[in-house]
């Protein structure tokens, strides 16, 4: 069970719909408020299924804890299915959360929402230091599977691992990270804090959850693994689009597109040696008495291509990428939330072999820079914070090169440095984005790997006819295709928290303008205009709404550009346009809004919409 606990001015709640597992309710129930109240939002997980009884019992302990430290005698009950993405059955749910009501109410004075109905609610939060917690209970065996998992030797030795942390200025002064004044850099120090923390794990939900869900694009799936994600047609489209940018922007800087199996022998004797060295936790399944591990990226599938390979120096530096629908990483249960971090994850993974160190380090600085160019053109530009990390011989040996790598970017880095390696890799970074709940999440990295051109027997051929190993550089431009889109999600919401007017790039909106037609009869010119928009994403909301609702539902999709069509425009041919981005209104004809909006898209993959282009005939996929 995972428990939200929110000591509450007031809460209140009113039922709008119920879904497919509902329970039966009173009247009396449709709606609720409590004032002065330690409300408990609730998840009930899989977890719960085999001991309920304890699970109710143990909840209310730690409810009751709560209630005695904020000094309340009332508790209000919330299901809250967000919490969690490994819910129990309804009926287990309900179960529980009735008796979690009985007993309590023995000591306090108890309310409870209904389960399985779309509720609107408003809470206040009091803001002291106890008002927010949160609550994992556990039960049963299901824990003793998780341990089972198979772990690499390198994580495990990460774990054990003694890392010294220093700020590298762009001046080239190193300075430890306890001495450096983090006063002009503040999501710097949230970073650095994250970092030697090592607290992973989300104790409350993230905005982009409400908002991936709000804007229809991603959802937890209930009938797959943690960190499995369900994308509604929105939020593949938006994915594709990053997918087709990544793939272009890389195929410009010379790379190949492949393709490789998602599964391979965890016993193969290269494979298993590769196994130890990347610091992930694995999937692994059985078939035909053989064991098989889930990739956790293109690795392994490209290097063994390349030791099939006959490769020439004239072929240097040689890249090949994948766009891998999915990369499989047995993420810890309590870091699992939203599109942060899963454990199915689409990753355009390239490789790089460059003739010898000098070469990598040449290439290395070039694919830096065009992580930064990928970052600013789906909509990040210098919204991270950068980490580079190192063994201290590699420091010694190429401090200009590492220095210069903190010039180009600008600002101070956070430097991670290690008195041995214990990877496969000498030097990497990452571009880390810092979301509204202080969490780091890398985005772009690039690492030099001088160990797997050996393990693959990867080698080509010099001028003189020797053969040599090459040195291998790994590289995700934008590092995983969700996380580019929950990270877009998190920066709109702090903009909105500022005061500023969230929104998603234009290139990547699912819908770029939306047509709203005053009434019936002015529906035939809405699809006219929409004809007139050419590459351009255009619906036309005909529903039977009021203009000012339709209008109201254009904001909360954050669409790029608004029009509505009455007779005023039908005679005209000027269209009142309003544009989000500037909460302005212009005039514009059909053509001249075509025309602004092509241009903001231009150099940007386009795809048609995946949609009906009338909101009439779309069916509602949440809410």
């Amino acid at each position: 069970m995972q428990l939200l606990l929110i000591h509450s001015d007031y809460i209140e709640y009113e039922t709008k719909k119920r879904t497919p597992v509902a329970e039966e309710i009173e009247s009396s129930m449709k709606s609720g408020c409590m004032e002065e109240a330690l409300t408990a939002f609730i998840a009930v997980e899989s977890y719960d299924e085999e001991d309920p009884d304890g699970t109710v019992q143990n909840a209310a302990s730690e409810i009751r804890k709560a209630a005695d430290q904020v000094k309340t005698n009332r508790v209000m009950l919330y299901p809250y299915a967000h919490l969690s993405s490994e819910l129990s059955k309804p009926a287990v749910a309900v179960d529980v959360l009735k008796k979690l009501e009985e007993t309590l109410s023995f000591d306090y004075e108890v309310k409870r929402a209904p389960f399985g109905w779309y509720k609107a609610f408003k809470i206040s939060c009091k803001g002291h230091p106890l008002s927010e917690l949160s609550r994992t209970i556990r039960i049963g065996k299901k824990e003793e599977k998780e341990e089972k998992e198979v772990v690499s030797e390198a994580l495990k030795s990460e774990e054990r691992a003694i890392s010294y942390w220093h700020i590298l200025t762009p001046d080239g002064e190193l300075l430890p990270a306890e001495t450096f004044d983090f006063s002009e850099h503040t999501d710097l120090k949230k970073f650095v804090d994250y970092e030697i923390s090592k607290s992973r794990a989300v104790d409350r939900i993230p905005p982009h959850v409400e908002l991936m869900r709000r804007l229809e694009l991603a959802d937890y799936e209930p009938g797959s693994d943690s960190g499995n994600m369900r994308f509604y047609p929105k939020g593949t489209l938006m994915k594709r689009l990053l997918e087709d940018y990544v793939i272009d922007t890389v195929a410009k800087h010379g790379a190949v597109e492949v393709e490789t199996p998602v599964m391979y022998d965890m016993n193969h004797p290269t494979l298993k040696k590769y196994l130890d060295r990347f610091p992930a936790r694995q999937y692994s399944i059985e078939s035909d008495k053989r064991s098989f591990f889930l990739r956790f990226a293109a690795c392994f599938g490209q290097f063994l291509m390349n030791r099939d390979m006959t490769i020439s120096h004239r072929n240097l530096p040689l890249k090949m990428v994948e766009m891998t629908r999915y990369s499989f990483r047995r993420e810890q249960h309590g870091e699992l939330v939203g599109l942060r971090r899963l454990r199915a994850f689409t990753m355009p993974d390239m490789h790089t072999l460059c003739s010898d160190m000098d070469h990598a380090i040449a290439e290395f600085k070039d694919q830096y820079a065009m992580c930064m160019a990928v970052l600013a053109d789906i909509g990040l530009d210098n919204d991270y914070e950068v980490a580079i990390r190192f063994t201290r011989d590699f420091y010694t040996e190429n401090q200009e090169f590492i220095t210069e790598l903190v010039k180009i970017v600008d600002k101070p880095v956070l430097i991670e440095l290690w008195d041995s390696r214990f990877f496969y890799f000498v030097i990497k970074f990452e571009f880390n984005y810092i979301d509204a709940m202080n969490k780091a999440s890398a985005l772009s990295t690039v690492q030099i790997d001088v160990e797997n051109a050996e393990r693959y027997d990867i080698e080509y051929t010099d001028k003189n006819g020797d053969k040599l190993r090459p040195t291998i550089l790994h590289c995700s431009p934008s590092g995983a295709i969700e996380r580019c889109i929950y990270a877009l999600l998190e920066k709109a919401h702090l903009i909105s928290e500022e005061g500023g007017v969230p929104t998603l790039p234009t290139w990547l909106s699912p819908t770029q303008v939306r047509l709203i037609p005053v009434a019936d009869r002015h529906i035939e010119y809405a699809e006219g205009v929409a004809h007139t928009m050419r590459d351009v994403r255009v619906d036309i909301d005909d529903r039977d709404e009021t203009v000012g609702k339709r209008i109201r539902a254009a904001g909360r999709e954050w669409i790029p550009y608004v029009v509505v069509i009455g007779n005023k425009e039908v005679e005209s041919g000027a269209l009142s346009v309003t544009i989000r981005a500037e909460s302005e209104k212009v005039e514009e004809t059909a053509h001249q809004l075509r025309d602004r909006v092509v241009s903001e898209i231009a150099g940007m993959p386009y795809r048609q919409i995946n949609l009906p282009v009338m909101l009439s005939r779309r069916a509602v996929f949440f809410g």
